[in-house]
């Protein structure tokens, strides 16, 4: 089997590479070939012996025009048309060699949205599409429909899928032979609607296994539960110069908890994209009344994220000229760790977040913890933005208008255990358990050499 890999977006890029790297795991391997439709796809330099196939570009936007109309037209000025039609000319190229090769395996895999989907389509090879952008949850929840702001929906009533109509008949073609939906609610939907979709979980929940596992039990376990810092993981998105906006809020936002909680130790840990650069950040801290503390790598205190590879430093700086060892500042009964490095175990040993992100947060969330988001101003994370998101994580997210508003949500969730339980339990139904690349990539390689057998599978009729 020859399988070429359509993906739009740095987080799609992301997913794709897990399954792609799955599949290479297989006894039987298939022949990649990987075309990233916005941007570069950096992502893909990770696998052996898969070639971009045709033009990338990285555009003005960053791939957010769903956002705003003013990013299109800047993308359009930046040659987006002409860099659409050449990449349905190389994706059509790609499966006539194929098909003049004598090679009748050749098969497509998109990965987003209908982007990727249409130009499957468009292709003219079998195609399977895993689904990262939608989910009924921004409609409806387990107890039936949400509420909309939306006039369009007001108008329509409630729409039988989050999916539109082409974008269905897309996923309805007879190439099509399997949907990966991102939750059960969306695969339990589409299957109503005549779709071969299928819940094998979101591989955004792989690969977060912390690089250091903390020791949480012994017998003075309770003691130590009870005497700890309260932790906080600062999530301000990745992308420059908007995280740079967004932490300004977070530690306006960190202010009022360290005032709202004077007698408790906390501990901040800033999950910061190798992207940014953490000198950027200093100012903000400094102007809030924070300093530094020394070096991080010297240190003991709580949490392995203050624990980083001495030896290493030296190599991941030489890789990366913005990457810096984790800095520590300290403020009255508080210290905040930033950290390029650790960012499976900021997740990991957080109580909960303050989050202006996208994929960080629904991966923080899928962990079964709670996420505060303050609404920036963009190009991602705005208040419609925010808005969707709080509909797709639903009790897990916690969306408040201003930094001032934080503090207050932090106590009244550490107030409310049960609150806090079915937030955990609501993160790991809405973003499913690890293992999805894997079981995506052994169901691609059934589906077209024959049908899923796994029992873990669902049957498609």
């Amino acid at each position: 089997m020859k399988l070429l890999c359509l993906s739009n977006g740095h987080g799609e890029d992301a997913i794709a590479l897990r399954i792609l790297q799955e599949l290479q795991q297989h006894p039987h391997p298939p022949e990649l070939a990987v075309f990233p439709l916005v941007g570069e796809g950096q992502a893909f330099a990770q696998l052996e012996n898969a070639r971009i196939i045709g033009p990338v570009q990285r555009m003005p936007s960053g791939g957010f025009i769903y956002m705003d109309g003013r990013e299109f037209l800047r993308d359009v000025k930046g040659g987006l048309l002409q860099l659409t039609i050449a990449q349905f000319k190389a994706i059509r190229a790609w499966v006539r060699s194929q098909q003049q090769s004598g090679n009748q395996d050749g098969v497509i895999l998109a990965c987003g949205d209908i982007v990727p989907l249409l130009f499957a389509w468009l292709g003219g090879a079998p195609y399977a599409f895993v689904g990262t952008a939608k989910s009924e949850y921004y409609l409806r929840d387990e107890n039936g429909p949400l509420a909309r702001k939306s006039r369009v929906f007001g108008w329509w009533g409630c729409p039988r899928s989050v999916y539109l109509p082409w974008e269905r008949w897309l996923m309805t073609r007879s190439r099509c032979r399997a949907v990966f939906a991102r939750d059960a609610l969306t695969a339990e939907t589409l299957q109503k609607l005549g779709i071969p979709a299928y819940n094998l979980g979101n591989p955004m929940m792989d690969g977060l296994e912390p690089e250091n596992p903390a020791g949480f039990y012994g017998p003075d376990a309770e003691l130590r539960e009870r005497s700890r810092s309260l932790v906080i993981t600062l999530l301000p998105g990745s992308r420059a110069p908007e995280a740079y906006a967004n932490w300004l809020l977070i530690i306006e936002a960190v202010a009022g908890i360290l005032s709202l909680f004077a007698e408790r130790k906390l501990l901040f840990f800033g999950a910061i994209s190798p992207e940014l650069n953490l000198e950027a950040l200093r100012p903000s801290l400094e102007f809030f009344g924070w300093r530094q503390e020394g070096e991080t790598r010297t240190q003991r205190r709580e949490g392995s994220i203050l624990r980083p590879p001495l030896s290493s430093g030296q190599e991941m700086q030489k890789e990366s000229p913005n990457l810096l060892l984790p800095l520590t500042f300290v403020q009255r009964n508080a210290t905040m760790i930033l950290t390029q490095q650790s960012f499976n175990d900021c997740l990991y040993e957080a109580d909960l977040a303050i989050a202006m992100a996208g994929t960080a947060t629904e991966q923080f969330v899928g962990l079964g913890k709670p996420a505060i988001a303050i609404p920036g101003n963009g190009p991602q994370f705005t208040p419609a933005f925010a808005e969707a998101q709080s509909r797709l994580l639903g009790p897990s997210l916690i969306l408040v208008k201003h930094p001032a508003e934080v503090a207050g949500a932090v106590q009244s969730l550490l107030r409310d255990p049960d609150r806090l339980q079915l937030i955990a339990e609501n993160g790991l139904r809405r973003m499913g358990e690890p293992g999805a690349a894997a079981r995506i990539a052994e169901c691609l390689i059934q589906r077209f050499g024959g049908e899923c057998t796994n029992s873990k599978l669902p049957g498609i009729d």
